[in-house]
């Protein structure tokens, strides 16, 4: 029988996928989406949005019926796909959490030293965030939970603040730019924008596998993250030119800035500094602790497969060590990580399997006909960014075109 799921539980869900969607992906957003245009990145943001959602519910579906508290995708997949689909979950996996606490290690840096024009050596940076993010890790989920939904209370409010303050700067011409062939340059933010799918298995726990409860929480929670998502990609291409000035899109491009970067310039206000600087350090450690939630679920379904006990330790060093170790070797590769890990491990982890798993339960012709859509969808994805990896499409700041 399912046990009744109380209020606060909800909420602190709720707070939980706002926390994991608003964070290295929004900040990356305005300058991907910026060069082409805010018509075709708001279509983007909807599309990818509705997508996202969708490969969400058929997976809480699949924790719901399991009931585990150790599942987790590769057992998933290899329960549908046998020892490769196990495998290739591993990977897809170890490329999205690997790539975004990269993300989320070498965005903390620039924000820091670009923002308040400190010269602290990224070495010290990474490792006094690493150390503080690792020690309230150590906390059970549900003390985890709480942290994040007090930061994300916070980021609301500021986030509030900033946009009331931007929207007076927002250019309506720089609202009108389109560029079409560009919009395949922000597939993987926007993806990425809308990517909480690790902490599934966690939130089906929490809310007692009631699917109905469930749903209408990620519903919620995916909502309030548009949202924000499109006010912020309002407020990033409104204001920031697109040229190569210290505040153009750009000069954040080429540089791999987060918007806050150039947008706080923009503003002239030392407030709007503070601001933009709490809101990026709080939207960054909120998603590294979501995510390293789901990468320390990950670790403890490898380790209790292959090692026959779940060992928390061990789970720990493997989720936030190797991405350390990779932000340090790379400090400038914050718009790359993102890149990488949306376009290839979210899109395949989180929206081709899943698809193929919908696609082989369908009951009617109509729910078949939709996984096929969504699987055609990804599918277009996967292609695009091994398209623009591979060196057979060519992106520029100004134009995006096949060789």
């Amino acid at each position: 029988m399912t046990q009744k799921t109380s209020l606060v539980q909800v909420v602190s869900i709720g707070f939980l996928i706002v926390g994991n969607l608003i964070g290295a992906g929004i900040l990356a957003l305005p300058i991907k989406t910026g060069l082409a245009g805010f018509i075709p990145s708001l279509f983007g943001l909807l599309l990818t949005c509705g997508a996202m959602l969708y490969s969400s519910i058929i997976l809480s579906r699949e924790a719901v019926e399991k009931q585990q508290s150790t599942f987790n995708y590769p057992s998933l997949y290899q329960a549908y796909f046998g020892g490769v689909g196990k495998w290739i979950a591993v990977a897809a996996n170890l490329v999205i959490l690997y790539g975004l606490l990269t993300a989320y290690l070498t965005g903390i840096t620039s924000i820091v030293n670009n923002l308040f024009g400190t010269a602290i050596p990224t070495l010290w940076l990474m490792l006094g965030f690493f150390a503080v993010t690792s020690l309230i890790s150590l906390a059970s989920i549900d003390k985890i939970m709480k942290y994040i939904a007090l930061l994300v209370v916070g980021k609301c409010i500021v986030f509030v603040i900033i946009a009331s303050m931007a929207g007076s700067h927002i250019q309506a011409a720089n609202l009108t730019h389109k560029n079409w062939p560009f919009f395949i340059c922000a597939i993987p933010i926007l993806v990425t924008a809308f990517h909480f799918h690790n902490i599934i298995p966690a939130i089906c726990e929490s809310l007692n596998w009631n699917q109905k409860v469930i749903s209408r929480t990620m519903i919620v929670g995916m909502t309030m993250g548009f949202l924000m998502n499109a006010t912020w990609m309002l407020v990033g291409i409104g204001v920031l030119p697109l040229d190569e000035s210290s505040t153009g899109l750009v000069n954040a491009f080429e540089k791999n800035l987060p918007a806050t970067i150039p947008l706080a310039e923009a503003l002239h206000s030392e407030l709007s500094l503070i601001l933009a600087s709490c809101f990026a350090i709080v939207a960054i450690t909120t998603a590294y602790l979501a995510n390293g939630m789901g990468l320390i679920g990950f670790m403890d379904d490898l380790t209790h497969q292959h090692l026959g006990k779940v060992n928390p330790v061990l789970s720990r060093v493997l989720a936030f060590v190797p991405p350390l170790l990779i932000a340090v070797a790379y400090p400038d590769v914050f718009l790359q990580a993102i890149d990488f890990a949306g376009g290839f491990g979210i899109v395949t982890l989180f929206g081709i399997l899943p698809s193929i798993i919908a696609i082989r339960k369908a009951r009617t012709p109509l729910t078949k006909a939709v996984g096929l859509a969504m699987l055609v969808l990804f599918g277009l994805f996967f292609l695009l960014e091994a398209g623009q990896e591979f060196g057979l499409l060519t992106i520029k700041p100004t134009v995006e075109h096949w060789n």
